[in-house]
């Protein structure tokens, strides 16, 4: 049994096209504890990202026992700024005004872990660089996104309107939506092939 430790729509999108056999259920943790807690102990975002999926990994999997559980997360890092996922509107719009003409840092963070015993880690990194846009370009992107930037740090999502405001990228594309496949795929072969559906005979 393999289990995706998240309710994101994005995330089980691209395990169900990738032929994967799962099951969703979110993991009850408190990302902002174990964040201060990685914090003050010196970790970086992009460790941070890792800390959370593993965490996440692990809740989920003592409830499931010998089930693989995946934890994924994700941090924006940008400069001194303190981007996480917007509470309403007017935060996204503020955070998006913030990063505009200049590059942010994405890392995903995934884990696979089994009976609370971690099996698997890694992060990867992706830069992207939000242009200048106008207000009305923010707003039209806001009007379109609706209340689905509330569940996206950074406040955008780049698989939908949020597009329009970018300049650049520069990275693995599965990575900035949240879940670096490719790595993922190699792990769930080697951890649980069972979950990979063959192809037809």
């Amino acid at each position: 049994m393999l289990i995706l430790a998240s309710q994101s729509a994005t995330r089980k999108t691209l395990l169900e096209n990738a032929g994967v056999v799962f099951s969703a259920h979110p993991a009850a943790i408190d990302e902002r504890a174990i964040e201060d807690e990685a914090k003050a102990a010196g970790a970086g975002k992009a460790a941070i990202a890792e800390a959370l999926a593993l965490a996440k990994a692990q809740a989920v999997s003592k409830d499931n026992p010998g089930a693989v559980v995946i934890g994924a997360d994700q941090t924006l890092e940008c400069g001194d700024l303190d981007v996480h996922k917007p509470a309403s509107r007017a935060d996204a719009a503020a955070q998006l005004r913030a990063m505009a003409g200049r590059p942010h840092q994405l890392h995903a963070g995934i884990a696979l872990a089994r009976d609370g015993v971690p099996l698997w880690r890694h992060v990867e990194t992706a830069t992207l660089v939000i242009k200048d846009f106008s207000e009305a370009e923010l707003n039209a992107v806001l009007d379109l996104e609706g209340e689905r930037v509330f569940s996206s740090v950074g406040g955008y999502r780049l698989e939908g309107p949020s597009v329009r405001l970018f300049a650049s990228i520069s990275g693995d594309y599965f990575t900035i939506l949240g879940l670096p496949l490719l790595p993922l795929m190699a792990a769930l072969a080697q951890f649980a092939p069972e979950t990979l559906k063959p192809g037809a005979s």
